[in-house]
């Protein structure tokens, strides 16, 4: 009797299972498209030319990539997703029934280096919480099976569309593909009547033009470029279009070790300091808060030693 309670028992039966994986972490690197429905909206991811966009609007915008890659590695990742019901009957207590659960649908091709047309790899309905709060209930749609695994999904299923938005004005920052060490020359023009700075870089050190310094720090020269390659906005603005005259009031000018140019423009800052942002060749306009924008401009004593 007791050999049949181990073969029986539902603990031993969900440790067992519990090696467990949604998604075949070989599919990865072929999925184009994620729908995540919750409470009746609705958030679309799309990769386009190896770029992540999240839909809003009818516009595409730019997304968080390692947030997309995050999330894409939770429902690939073997973890602890023991079974907890094979039962229909359970799917109504657990939140999974279709008119309750939210649901991550998975599109992408099984055969990415072939370019195969889209198909569905993974759909996924999510449920309650479990008693502890460290657990979420899941099934994948049409069976009957239902496991729970770690709740921090949670995050990912109720973000709003702000929660995906790449916001950095120099979108490729985000993974590291552009550092500080990839400016070559940086210029900052204030407003229309002050004189430019300019920081040009000569091996690992910057020459500068347009303000007086008698000890310059290096490292706080870098951190500056830094920070302007990272600088986000807290928000698209779809009322404003990206060439309007208003973004002349100051600019930002950084040359790339490539060749490249990248020209931030903004508006004139509000009585609380914000302002919009746009970025020349980009169709995006950001809204920066006051704390952003002042950020990005500095006086000479903020690079002596």
């Amino acid at each position: 009797m007791y050999a049949l309670s181990l073969v029986f028992d539902p603990e031993r039966t969900g440790t067992r299972s519990a090696a467990y994986t949604w998604l075949d972490p070989k599919l990865a690197g072929g999925i184009i498209r994620i729908r995540i429905s919750e409470s009746g909206d609705t958030r679309e991811l799309v990769k386009k030319n190896n770029q992540w966009f999240i839909l809003h609007n009818g516009r595409d915008y730019p997304a968080r990539a390692l947030r997309v890659e995050d999330f894409i590695g939770i429902l690939t990742k073997r973890a602890a997703y023991p079974l907890r019901s094979s039962s229909p009957s359970s799917h109504q207590r657990l939140g999974l029934t279709e008119d309750t659960a939210a649901a991550i649908t998975v599109y992408g091709t099984n055969t990415p280096a072939r370019g195969q047309a889209e198909l569905p790899l993974l759909d996924l309905l999510a449920g309650y919480e479990d008693n502890t709060g460290r657990e979420i209930y899941l099934r994948r749609r049409g069976q009957n099976e239902v496991r729970s695994g770690d709740s921090s999904i949670i995050s990912y299923i109720a973000g709003s569309h702000n929660f995906w938005y790449n916001l950095r004005l120099i979108p490729e920052s985000e993974n590291g593909g552009l550092d500080a060490d990839d400016v070559q020359r940086l210029t900052v023009y204030g407003s229309e009547d002050t004189q430019p700075q300019v920081f040009s870089r000569w091996n690992r050190e910057w020459s500068l033009s347009g303000l007086t310094i008698a000890n310059p720090d290096i490292i706080k020269i870098d951190a500056y470029v830094r920070s302007i390659l990272n600088t986000e906005g807290d928000d698209f603005d779809d009322s404003i279009d990206s060439e309007d005259s208003l973004f002349n009031y100051s600019r930002i000018v950084l040359e790339l070790g490539d060749g490249s140019v990248r020209t931030i423009r903004l508006s004139q800052p509000d009585e609380t300091g914000r302002c919009f942002a746009a970025v020349d060749g980009c169709e995006y306009v950001y809204s920066l808060s006051g704390w952003a924008a002042q950020r990005l401009f500095r006086t000479a004593a903020d690079f002596e030693k």
